[in-house]
Parts: structure tokens; C-alpha cells; sequence
């Protein structure tokens, strides 16, 4: 296989399958190897050591039977959406992290991937390594997915927790950097960026249908005024305000969607998601209201997500071949 992104993420599953290779090949049948990875400092390394500046002409050179891109493309989406490209068109399974090439591509990655009869997997782009897009899609294949709200950003949902605590949107959002969950230029999360990207993930591949950024309404958790803090602050199930996502098909197949903090009420589902954990919440036709919940923040969570999806990859690939 090739990991393109050899940061966190894409190390933490290199380490795991390296160290747990007896016990994948017990549990599974299966068993990885590393042909070439890539990262933007190095560019393309080979298994033999033979290098490429750039990732597209080390894959071109290579061989692999999946792909694992984990890297962190820009807003663009389009250096990573190249990496699948490549990998798809030649009949080659795609496991993935990278949310904007997914944003922004999801719909048409998972279009050739079906082409190609090969699969397309982007568990770990929505709640890290809990699972939601497999459930939403495979899980209730048949059933027509309504609506969609959840809560999907750990970092802007620590911060509310910790605001409607009595902590200043200031202090909790050092208290947030300093455990690892913000970053030091914190925009992407409180600003809701990263939740627009999720949001466009899922209307893509569960609603089948691809938003553009301009398309997702969006108020980010630091445009919250002073009036708006002090009302958390009175606590009550108010403190559970999160950033929301919110999608459901309206007119002739078109998706409304928009992330901002709301309130709500003390019997939501989502009121009960504190700290980092994530929820989505999905109305489904005929089975009525499903809720996905558990941990979304951590490298080794993304990890798991990846490797999830990357055993499932192996398993498909064993059955075709027997």
C-alpha cells in the first residue's frame, strides 16, 4: 500500500499494522506492507528507497493494492482529490482522513470508485474513529436518510462545555490548546470551518448530493457575543449549545445545511453530548431516528477510523481474489 501523509495519523497506522502484524493476519487473514510513502518535506519515499518530489510520479512509478491518504490538504481539496484520482482510475481501493478533498470531491471520488468497482472509504473525515458513514450508508442501505443534525467539531464542543461551566469563550479556549484538542491558530474549529467541511462530507456521501462551501450557512462558536456567553454561563441543559450541523433534502433534491452554535432544548439528544465527544442524529424513512455517538478527538482515533476502513479494504480485496 502507499500512505500518502506520513504525519500523526498516517504514522500512528504504520506503527499499529508494523506491530500488530501477527495479530491482523490471526484475527483477519490479512497482512500490509508499506511500498512507498510520501510527505511534503521528502516527497515520495519507495520501499527500496528510490525517491520522487512529487507523490503523483512516485504512484505512477509504483505498485500498490490501496491507497491511505492521511495527509492535510488545503481548503481546495484538489492535492489530495489528485492522489485518488490517480489511485482510482487504476482500479485501486482509496482509504482516507482528508476531509476537504472529500468536501469538496466526495461525490464524484465515490462516483469513479464505483466505476472502478473498487471501494472508496472515508470513515474517519466525520467523527474520527467512531463510525458514521458506513452506518449511514451501508448499515441502512434501503432506507432513505430525511435529515441530519449532529455534533461533529470535539474542539468547539469542549470549548461550549467549558463556557457553559462559567468559563470565558478566552479561557476556554486556552484550557482547549492547552490539552491538545485546539490548535494554536484555533480557526478552523471555532470558526466553524472544519464543521462546514464535515457537513459537506455528509451531504455528499450519505444524501448523495455535493454542496459547495458557499452553500453551507455558517457562525462560528467565536462570534458568540458577551450577552450570548453570560446566557451559557446561567447553566441549565443551555450549556450543551454546540455547533450544530444540520442537512435535509428539500425541493427537487436540493440539501439546506448550516453550522452555528443554537440552543437547545433539555430533551434534544444532543444536549447529552458534553466534552469531546461527537453525535449525529438521523431521521431515516421507514426506522425513524438514528443516533450515532462516541469519541471524536485524537490522533490514534482518526487512526482507528483509517484502520477500520483499511481491514474492510483487505477483506474485500481477499474475497475478490478467492
Amino acid at each position: 500500500m502507499w500512505i500518502v501523509g506520513f504525519g500523526t495519523v498516517g504514522r500512528w497506522v504504520a506503527d499499529v499494522l508494523a506491530g500488530g502484524g501477527d495479530e491482523l493476519a490471526g484475527r483477519y487473514g490479512l497482512s500490509f506492507s508499506v511500498v512507498g510513502r510520501a510527505t511534503r518535506s521528502d516527497g515520495f519515499v519507495a520501499a527500496d528507497g528510490s525517491r520522487w518530489d512529487d507523490t503523483l510520479g512516485g504512484m505512477r512509478a509504483t505498485e500498490a493494492d490501496v491507497l491511505v491518504e492521511t495527509a492535510a490538504s488545503p481548503v481546495d481539496g484538489e492535492e489530495g482529490a489528485a492522489h485518488m484520482r490517480e489511485a482510482l482510475r487504476r482500479g485501486i481501493p482509496v482509504v482516507t482522513s482528508n476531509k476537504w478533498p472529500v468536501a469538496r470531491f466526495g461525490t464524484e471520488l465515490r462516483e469513479l470508485a464505483r466505476e472502478k468497482g473498487v471501494p472508496f472509504r472515508a470513515e474517519s473525515t466525520v467523527m474520527s474513529g467512531t463510525p458514521v458513514l458506513g452506518p449511514l450508508t451501508e448499515g441502512l442501505a434501503g432506507a432513505t436518510p430525511l435529515s441530519l443534525r449532529g455534533v461533529v467539531n470535539a474542539t468547539a464542543n469542549s470549548i461550549l462545555t467549558d463556557m457553559a461551566a462559567g468559563a470565558s469563550y478566552e479561557d476556554a479556549l486556552v484550557a482547549a490548546q492547552a490539552a491538545g484538542l485546539a490548535e494554536p491558530d484555533p480557526s478552523a474549529d471555532v470558526d466553524g470551518h472544519d464543521s462546514v467541511a464535515k457537513t459537506m462530507i455528509l451531504s455528499g456521501l450519505v444524501f448523495g448530493r455535493g454542496l459547495e462551501i458557499e452553500e453551507v450557512e455558517r457562525r462560528g462558536i467565536s462570534e458568540f457575543t458577551p450577552g450570548e456567553t453570560r446566557v451559557l454561563a446561567e447553566g441549565g441543559c443551555v450549556r450543551e449549545v454546540t455547533s450544530l450541523e444540520f442537512a435535509e433534502p428539500c425541493g427537487k433534491g436540493a440539501v439546506t445545511a448550516r453550522v452555528t452554535p443554537e440552543v437547545i432544548a433539555p430533551d434534544d439528544p444532543l444536549a447529552r453530548i458534553d466534552g469531546t465527544m461527537n453525535c449525529v442524529v438521523a431521521q431515516c424513512e421507514p426506522l425513524g431516528e438514528i443516533r450515532i455517538a462516541g469519541p471524536g478527538a485524537g490522533p490514534e482515533l482518526a487512526g482507528q477510523g483509517v484502520l477500520s476502513d483499511l481491514i474492510r479494504v483487505g477483506l474485500d480485496l481477499v474475497s475478490r481474489r478467492t
